[in-house]
């Protein structure tokens, strides 16, 4: 069973190798390999360490916590770092996803979507009505986002680990309609 939950200090290194392993996998061949060999789990791990000691920060980090193979997946947000020019102003506040990393062994098991749905609640709970989720133009799983009601609303190159990457924005403006709806994990059956 895989349960949805807060990220706690201490999945601060499972968080770190999951990024890199996800990173490294969902990036390759669109990304310079010299990029993808410069991430480490010691340098993501001490990262993530010092931002779940962060309360603030912390509110807004979420994993997927398999009972036998531990952290799986994990997803952050929080406020919006740079709006995409495509939203029309008319929203209250608008969050951000920064990241949602699944291992590939376990995708698939619609472990995304429902940690997707944590950082929409969690957003919504900290007052926004709209969330972004920026990935790579060129990601050929932009259809994951575009079958959860993501509309694209933007366009930009962005330096990322040293080279220029376009990037595309998705937006869902009604924060208040789960994305899941059944129970998550982390409620009581």
């Amino acid at each position: 069973m895989i349960k949805i939950r807060r990220a706690t200090t201490a999945d601060a290194s499972a968080i770190g190798r999951v990024h890199v392993e996800t990173w490294q996998s969902t990036y390759a061949g669109l990304l310079p390999d010299k990029t993808l060999v410069q991430m480490s789990d010691g340098r993501q791990s001490a990262w993530w360490s010092r931002a779940l000691a962060d309360p603030k920060e912390a509110r807004g980090v979420f994993v997927a916590d398999d009972e036998e193979a531990g952290v799986v997946g994990f997803g952050s947000c929080g406020p919006v770092r740079e709006p995409p020019d495509g939203l029309n102003g008319t929203e209250v506040r608008v969050g951000e996803v920064y990241t949602l990393y699944v291992e590939p062994d376990f995708q698939n098991q619609g472990l995304g979507r429902r940690l997707l749905d944590a950082l929409f609640r969690q957003l919504r709970a900290d007052g926004c009505d709209t969330a972004v989720l920026w990935m790579l133009a060129a990601n050929p799983t932009r259809f994951f986002y575009e079958g959860l009601g993501g509309e694209p609303v933007g366009h930009r190159v962005d330096t990322m680990a040293g080279a220029d990457v376009e990037e595309m924005a998705f937006a869902w403006r009604n924060l208040a309609a789960p994305l899941v709806r059944r129970k998550l994990a982390t409620e009581e059956d």
